[in-house]
């Protein structure tokens, strides 16, 4: 059975994210995958990496990184598709997305580093999507001819890249949505169904 993992971000419980992240977590489950959701905001995850998890950053061995968050890092390296539903606040990850990366994508679970600290060396091989949905107040031509889409490029090439490989990268970003009419949430939702029916086809017959 394939293993989905749902990572969302937002405070407010009536947000638009929260709904597009209840959208996708049924569209998933309709696909008859394992569905685990971590809705950072409700489980009041502390996006601050402590000291001894920097310090495990770079620990040689017989030193191993520092055993936190041992199901969320469990979650992600099962996982063969994970979803990422969250807001686009300055054009950045929200904070407590960013500590999650920070805390869970780490040495031992997400990648190594290579002698000398060169390239990374991947280690969530068994990646094979990633689905990312934002939302952003900005219009679409300020994010993609001004700041050319920076989260988009952060997470394929910063994120993905060195640590995931094989991981395909679907990105739907809905803009101008501190107001945006029902029909566009339901075209987006709509995109979403068929982007996720898409990866089932994917993972049951690879190119």
């Amino acid at each position: 059975m394939t293993r989905c993992l749902i990572v969302t971000a937002h405070p407010l419980p009536q947000s638009l994210t929260k709904r597009l992240a209840a959208t996708v977590e049924a569209q998933a489950r309709a696909q008859a995958w394992q569905v685990t959701r971590r809705d950072l905001y409700a489980q009041d995850f502390d996006p601050r990496l402590t000291p001894e998890e920097r310090a495990g950053y770079y620990a040689t061995p017989p030193a191993t990184p520092p055993a936190t968050l041992v199901d969320e890092k469990d979650e992600l390296t099962q996982a063969q598709v994970l979803i990422l539903v969250f807001p686009t606040w300055w054009f950045g990850f929200p904070a407590i997305l960013k500590g999650w990366f920070d805390r869970v994508w780490t040495p031992g679970t997400a990648f190594d580093h290579s002698p000398g600290f060169g390239p990374m060396l991947p280690r969530l091989h068994k990646l094979q999507a990633v689905l990312a949905v934002t939302t952003m107040g900005a219009p679409s031509w300020i994010d993609w001819l001004v700041l050319r889409r920076p989260l988009r490029r952060i997470l394929r090439l910063a994120i993905l890249r060195p640590c995931a490989p094989k991981a395909r990268l679907t990105w739907r970003a809905l803009h101008a949505a501190e107001a945006v009419p029902e029909p566009r949430i339901a075209a987006l939702e709509a995109t979403l169904a068929t982007d996720l029916a898409r990866i089932k086809r994917r993972l049951t017959c690879p190119d």
